[in-house]
């Protein structure tokens, strides 16, 4: 199931390739989808405690965020990052996963709520759908002030596509 949509949000596209995102804006976006999976890594690292790929992830996007390392960089990192979950249990496989779309936030800036809703989806599967909502709402709670609207409004308009994570 795709968790990009076919329209893209030019709000979610960087100046550069057309749209109206800033880079502040794309960094902030970036950071939040940081936070977002690092929250739910222990959810991988109970299953793997050896492997430091989805780890690494973020610090690559880190990099990135600092203007240390090239977005090819991050998006060849989000690949490792996804791999790492590969035949793991869902809870560990979707932390992951939240940790590779993270790090595609450099290439694609849409890959936030990827990243929001694979910690969503790890959570759900490890404790239930109650603590998937106190999950939402903790990354809710951190989002940056500068793209809060945008990221809701983007919420509201892919849940759908987005295995419903942000409804309530």
């Amino acid at each position: 199931m795709p968790i990009l949509p076919t329209q893209r949000d030019p709000r979610l596209i960087t100046i550069r390739r057309g749209g109206s995102l800033t880079d502040e804006d794309h960094h902030l976006l970036a950071e939040w989808s940081a936070r977002c999976s690092e929250h739910v890594m222990p959810l991988f690292e109970r299953e793997s405690p050896e492997d430091p790929r989805p780890r690494e992830a973020l610090e690559v996007l880190r990099g990135w965020i600092r203007g240390e390392l090239a977005m090819k960089q991050a998006h060849d990192a989000a690949f490792h990052a996804n791999s790492a979950g590969r035949g793991l249990p869902d809870p560990a496989r979707f932390s992951a996963l939240a940790a590779g779309q993270a790090v595609a936030v450099a290439h694609v800036a849409a890959h936030d709520l990827g990243a929001a809703a694979y910690a969503i989806r790890a959570v759900r599967a490890d404790r239930g759908d109650a603590a998937g909502l106190h999950e939402r709402d903790w990354q809710r709670d951190r989002l940056p002030d500068q793209v809060r609207a945008l990221v809701l409004d983007d919420q509201s308009a892919r849940s759908s596509i987005c295995w419903n994570a942000f409804d309530d």
